[in-house]
């Protein structure tokens, strides 16, 4: 089945990113919620994620450190603020002092569609001048919508394993 580009929209401080993949909620979930998918997909392209703790529970967090194409790494924290599976998870991004000064609320909903699911993330963002700031200093849209096309390639791996 061939899948859409993702759709993206800006509104002010908000984006929302929309994408139909092609697998069931429940492997979605699985991808969004498993350190050892997580690491498989996790950022935009040229990225690669190490997962140093992970606990998917209403305020539970995530530390990762992503590592850039040009050597860089990120050091990151999402603390979980709802958690209904496989419908819906809620974090907040968090820019603590040991981590990249980058703070923001995403809710990503799974809706089943078809043979697929649908994926929506809506971010929000402190003001629309901080979006403004993180897509000038990290490339925040494009690599939101490359962050979702590695979920939907990844996925689509999956399922061809399982039909191996």
């Amino acid at each position: 089945m061939q899948m859409a580009a993702t759709t993206t929209t800006v509104n002010g401080r908000e984006i929302t990113m929309s994408r139909l993949l092609n697998a069931p909620a429940a492997l979605v979930w699985e991808a969004l919620t498993k350190a050892e998918h997580l690491v498989q997909w996790w950022g935009p392209d040229g990225f690669t994620t190490t997962s140093n703790e992970l606990s998917v529970s209403k305020g539970g967090s995530w530390r990762f450190m992503m590592h850039g194409p040009d050597g860089r790494d990120y050091p990151n924290k999402i603390i979980f603020l709802e958690i209904d599976a496989p419908h819906k998870l809620v974090y907040q991004h968090s820019g603590d002092e040991d981590t990249e000064p980058v703070n923001f609320h995403v809710t990503i909903t799974l809706q089943a569609e078809g043979n697929g699911t649908r994926l929506v993330m809506h971010s929000i963002f402190a003001s629309a001048e901080e979006l403004e700031r993180l897509n000038r200093e990290y490339g925040a849209i494009e690599g939101g919508k490359q962050h979702i096309s590695r979920l939907s390639i990844y996925v689509d791996s999956l399922l061809l394993n399982e039909k191996v």
